[in-house]
């Protein structure tokens, strides 16, 4: 009989857990699962002027039908981080594509859900809107970032999934339901809208907190010195605009980026068809060339991951491009001889001074790219 008063107790404490919200949280609620602002992050603020008019923003590949919303962009967020999109999961978009390495990897090759590795490296993020012909993957095989962003998931290697299977699991997690409503007015999840709040997500990582912007604001036009520069990184701006350099007919506008793939030399004999997968020969060794913004931060660089350092990258340019079938004209001499810019090491080590200016620390900072699940 003494068992009985005990129990009662036992009830009446469990009572007042349950009513001060204690017991029986659900561990699958947004609250317990996300680390994400009551009002959601802006992903589509407004940007400097260089970036919202002429060849930048002409450049712009957001479809008409899938425009950066706050509330898109946040579902994006939180599906790029979502390790459950990998068959074991193990692995998410943010793996290959890390916020400290300005969204690529610093693995020549990445690393797949059961160990394997990518065919390439992980080519960074930033600027993905301002790629004019819109299409994506450094062969360029998917015609859209909205494509684009489903591939991986689907890829053997990288994740490893159906995306029948993708959206099972989804369903599965409360978390979701006012997520999707939130973005799309109802809590369905559909192929359609994973991928239009992924590409929201990505387009939304826009570069325009770097030094080099810092500078570009405070003057008319880029060719001008920059207030804000040293000596040498102005000396590294006017030989990356010089068109004898040529580094600035791909890496063009203030987006530094180029509207279509390129030869760049890298190879006399091509064994990487690149965009010329899809079997139109005049492409075959040209690749998707990604934004120069965090370039300093980005390594190791091109398609295969070769050169560890922005020195060997521009000695590349500077002395070791190879001649082949479309090599980019610039790299060209008229009478068709790869050029030799014959740099000095003054010369070079204002390029890399100038292409560490490109580095937005801001963005590789900035709480609204990164990871918003709890450990």
């Amino acid at each position: 009989m003494k068992k009985l008063p005990l129990l009662l107790m036992l009830l009446a404490l469990m009572a007042c857990r349950k009513e001060d919200g204690v017991q029986n949280k659900d561990p699958n609620t947004s609250s317990s699962v996300l680390n994400l602002p009551e009002v959601p992050f802006n992903y589509d603020p407004a940007l400097p002027n260089y970036l919202t008019q002429g060849p930048v923003a002409d450049a712009d590949n957001t479809p008409v039908v899938n425009p950066i919303t706050n509330e898109g962009a946040t579902l994006g967020r939180v599906l790029f981080y979502e390790k459950n999109l990998s068959l074991n999961r193990s692995i998410s978009c943010g793996n290959c594509h890390q916020q400290a390495k300005g969204f690529s990897d610093p693995l020549t090759l990445s690393d797949g859900f059961d160990g394997g590795k990518t065919g390439r490296h992980s080519m960074s993020l930033a600027n993905s809107r301002y790629y004019a012909n819109g299409r994506f993957f450094w062969d360029e095989r998917a015609a859209s970032l909205e494509d684009q962003v489903l591939m991986p998931i689907q890829d053997q290697v990288e994740m490893g999934m159906t995306l029948d299977s993708v959206i099972a699991r989804l369903e599965k997690l409360p978390y979701y339901q006012d997520l999707f409503t939130d973005a799309f007015g109802n809590a369905e999840i559909t192929e359609a809208r994973i991928a239009s709040s992924l590409a929201q997500f990505v387009r939304s990582m826009t570069s325009y907190n770097s030094k080099y912007d810092e500078g570009r604001a405070q003057v008319n036009n880029s060719d001008q010195p920059f207030p804000n520069f040293t000596a040498q990184e102005n000396q590294g701006k006017a030989l990356f605009l010089n068109p004898q350099i040529g580094c600035a007919a791909c890496h063009g506008t203030d987006a530094f980026i180029a509207p279509g793939p390129r030869n760049n030399g890298l190879d006399a004999i091509i064994t990487d068809q690149g965009a010329g997968i899809n079997g139109n020969a005049q492409l075959n060794g040209k690749f998707k060339v990604g934004s120069l913004k965090n370039i300093g931060i980005t390594d190791p660089y091109m398609h295969d991951g070769r050169f560890t350092t922005l020195r060997e990258v521009i000695e590349h340019y500077n002395s070791g491009v190879q001649n082949s079938t479309a090599l980019n004209p610039p790299l060209l001499l008229p009478d068709g001889q790869v050029r030799q810019l014959n740099l000095d090491e003054t010369e070079k080590e204002a390029l890399v001074a100038f292409l560490n200016t490109l580095t937005d620390e801001v963005m590789v900072k900035d709480e609204k790219f990164s990871d918003p699940f709890k450990e």
